[in-house]
């Protein structure tokens, strides 16, 4: 059916039926399509398509509709998770970990999913209070469940949620599941098709249950088995400024630091306590400098010797530190990786702890440099499709074969880092630990991340990376960003602004065993590449531009070119 016919059925059925949700809901959905039964592009935006599920499940804006957030999308969503459940797992093992954040109605979307879950015969087993992803994905190892939900629509703005599918073995799903789960909600229908019950029903019949606080204190263990400080003298009185950025990570990160002996620690007044709006940050990403200014200037306030700041879901990590001049700047989820992976190399051989056979991943839009950082460790370094799914896929590869010691880290430009296989997702709680350690470790010695990372330039080169995104909103901004992909796959380009394009990759294609996906990379002289996808999370095109170069602003500069090269595609 079309928009129109879609609008006035869902119209039709709140007006109809009676629902196991909490009514007032149910109420606030009829009262938004009411306000927009006149208004045809509104009715079009939230009508023109069923909001999309993928590895990473759903994630749109909070409203009445098919595209939208709501318990509707949700519960059908859930529904067709069950049907897979049910179609795939024998009775003992159908359970499901639920989790969810700070966001606006990120409660209540769980306790629909569970209200559905139960319905089907399936066990729920809901954390009582918000918790981060890394702490979802724990529990759904721990508890040997058959999938995990967490609801969050992790660093998007405040109109945002979404809702994240995880497998068994604590990863986002994978394309084939996906492919399963979709096919499942597809036949759905958003009313009629799916089972619930209430909240309260299903705790009595004992099929929803809270998640016992041994899991919680068991997933704080295991980040802490991560260090790598193996018995040396650590002076850990250095003064540490917290934000959570009004998330989920308040409890969990100050937990970790201060059980690990940090006690020199403040939180960021204005970004302490978990809210929805995100007052001070409109885009709540430890990437964004407006997100980390109040965080800074509180720093600065107190003269701490660094900021760390953790996203609504808290499964990414930024730090800002102090340069020569005493100002605070923030370093790149780049230039964190190769720093935690040095240090975590530079630990594990000095105290004779290096695996026979090391391995360390990262995404294929990540720094080159952590290339060369592990060779000269003898790490193998692996690269695999953007989202953190396929390094926790890497981590499983090599448990399959025995091998799990072998992985030593992961990470993502995008600020994902995890340093243990006992999650498979990243983790913001382990890497604000591991900074905190590694920042501790080195001004012990008299060396700041600076200086460290100076060092490593030094040795390598300045490998400066460059992203840039491109926001193509609603129906008409959908097929925009279709066409510029079709466009580029296509077209042929021999240079690309003063750099000659030495080899072109869609891995549409599968390139090296690694699934199919929507992303083309340029390599281009002098080990410059430029990479271009779509976001799976946002109406977006991401350009990552990549340079390299003994002189850094040399390496700037390319990569400023590359990107304002590629812009001009965009408009």
């Amino acid at each position: 059916m079309d928009y129109t016919e879609s609008f006035e059925y869902w119209l039709d059925s709140l007006c109809k039926e009676e629902w196991a949700y909490e009514l007032s809901y149910v109420q606030e959905i009829r009262s938004e399509l009411m306000k927009i039964v006149n208004d045809e592009k509104s009715k079009e935006d939230a009508f023109y398509r069923d909001l999309s599920f993928g590895t990473a499940g759903l994630r749109g804006v909070i409203g009445a509709g098919t595209n939208r957030m709501n318990i509707f999308t949700v519960g059908r969503a859930t529904q067709g998770l069950a049907n897979y459940i049910v179609k795939n797992f024998a009775e003992d093992k159908r359970s499901v970990a639920i989790s969810y954040d700070s966001r606006h109605k990120s409660d209540l979307f769980a306790r629909v999913s569970a209200q559905v879950l139960a319905a089907n015969g399936i066990r729920v087993h809901i954390y009582k209070e918000l918790m981060p992803t890394p702490c979802l994905s724990f529990a759904v190892r721990e508890l040997k469940c058959a999938a995990g939900i967490m609801v969050t629509a992790s660093h998007n703005p405040p109109e945002y949620n979404g809702y994240k599918v995880y497998s068994p073995e604590g990863c986002q799903i994978t394309e084939e599941t996906a492919d399963k789960v979709l096919s499942e909600i597809s036949k759905t229908d958003y009313f009629m098709g799916v089972k619930v019950i209430s909240f309260d029903e299903g705790m009595k019949s004992g099929y929803i249950n809270y998640i016992e606080d041994k899991v919680y204190d068991d997933f704080t263990a295991c980040v802490l088995n991560e260090s790598v400080a193996y018995g040396e003298n650590i002076d850990k009185n250095v003064n540490i400024i917290y934000s959570p950025l009004n998330g989920t990570g308040l409890k969990p990160v100050c937990r970790a630091l201060e059980e690990a002996g940090y006690k020199n620690i403040l939180v960021v007044p204005s970004q302490k306590d978990p809210d929805g709006d995100f007052p001070t940050c409109k885009y709540p990403n430890p990437e964004n400098y407006d997100s980390m200014k109040p965080g800074m200037d509180f720093a600065k306030e107190h003269n701490a010797d660094i900021l760390i700041a953790t996203d609504p879901d808290a499964d990414r990590c930024g730090i800002a530190i102090k340069d020569k001049n005493n100002e605070y700047v923030l370093l790149t989820g780049n230039e964190i990786g190769v720093l935690l992976l040095n240090y975590i190399c530079e630990r594990k051989v000095s105290a004779g702890k290096m695996p026979s056979h090391p391995v360390a991943v990262k995404s294929i839009v990540s720094t080159d440099l952590a290339k060369e950082v592990g060779k000269s460790y003898g790490v193998e370094v692996k690269d695999v499709l953007t989202g953190f799914k396929y390094i926790g896929e890497a981590i499983k590869a090599l448990e399959d074969k025995g091998c799990e010691d072998d992985y030593l880290f992961g990470f993502e430009e995008s600020y994902g880092f995890l340093s243990g296989g006992y999650v498979r997702d990243k983790d913001a709680v382990d890497a604000s630990f591991l900074i905190a350690e590694m920042f501790s470790f080195y001004k012990t010695k008299g060396i700041s991340l600076n200086d460290k990372l100076n060092d490593i330039y030094g040795k390598y080169g300045y490998y400066i990376n460059n992203v840039k995104s491109y926001e193509f909103k609603g129906s008409e901004g959908a097929k925009k960003m279709a066409l510029i992909m079709e466009s580029l796959r296509k077209g042929e380009m021999s240079t690309i602004g003063t750099l000659k394009v030495l080899k072109k990759t869609d891995y549409m294609e599968g390139i090296n065993g690694l699934p199919k996906a929507d992303v083309i990379k340029y390599e281009l002289d002098g080990k410059s590449s430029v990479i271009v996808r779509p976001s799976g999370t946002e109406p977006k095109i991401k350009v990552y531009a990549a340079a390299v170069d003994k002189d850094k602003e040399a390496a700037d500069k390319t990569a400023k070119m590359l990107v304002d090269e590629l812009s001009k595609l965009m408009a």
